[in-house]
């Protein structure tokens, strides 16, 4: 069944949105939290749990892409309609940035609250793990490039049918595992431009590369797949 344009682009906002606000705000909010914060482990887990979740409740109707590195990459992996792609990329933007938005509000909701570097992503001294541009650049791009060629083979027709969601949601919490300590994790420029409209000054500045690197990556991985994988 052929889903309207609008149902498409409503799917895809309110995907980015869920992906954002759950991946972003269990970093924002529940990450440290006193004596029970679920760390690195259960922000990575709650990413996949998005991207899983939203697989199968929306994907049905706009192929829950949520990423708009993931939207170029089908393009090149010849998933997806060039076409079809502004709509997508701007759908998935305004759902990152709704969603960082309410996630601000909630945040800063509390006396004295500090909402620190509200789950923006970074290199150099704003790395978690003070890892360099370099060192970002290239973990962006591999991991992307990882993503987009599990997407392609789990939802490819040779694939068992109905477990894409899960393989998918399970590599992107495999990938946040990776690399939160290097970027805090983008391989998705929606998620990256949402909190850094929100969070410090810098992470407008140092934006450039969650884009670059994500759809760079996103584009090496479909080539790979279609070089390399496709189906005859």
């Amino acid at each position: 069944m052929e889903h309207s344009t609008f149902k498409k682009w409503s799917a895809e906002f309110i995907g980015t949105f869920w992906l954002t606000f759950g991946g972003c705000g269990s970093a924002v909010l529940a990450a440290a939290f006193p004596q029970l914060g679920i760390g690195f482990a259960g922000v990575a887990l709650a990413f996949g749990l998005t991207v899983l979740t939203g697989a199968y409740a929306l994907g049905p109707i706009s192929g829950g892409h949520f990423n708009p590195a993931v939207s170029v990459g089908l393009v090149i992996g010849g998933r997806f309609k060039a076409s079809e792609l502004p709509g997508y990329v701007i759908s998935q933007v305004l759902g990152a940035i709704v969603a960082a938005g309410v996630l601000y509000l909630i945040a800063t909701g509390r006396p004295g609250a500090d909402v620190g570097g509200f789950a923006t992503n970074g290199y150099g001294e704003h790395s978690p793990g003070k890892f360099n541009m370099v060192a970002a650049l290239i973990t962006e791009v591999v991991l992307t490039a990882i993503f987009l060629i599990v997407i392609l083979g789990a939802t490819a027709r040779r694939a068992a049918a109905g477990f894409g969601g899960l393989a998918i949601g399970l590599c992107l919490t495999l990938i946040h595992l990776i690399s939160i300590p290097v970027t805090n994790t983008s391989v998705n420029p929606a998620r990256s431009t949402g909190p850094a409209l929100f969070g410090p000054s810098y992470a407008m500045s140092e934006l450039w590369l969650f884009w670059v690197a994500p759809i760079a990556g996103a584009a090496i991985g479909a080539l790979i797949y279609n070089v390399l994988l496709k189906e005859d």
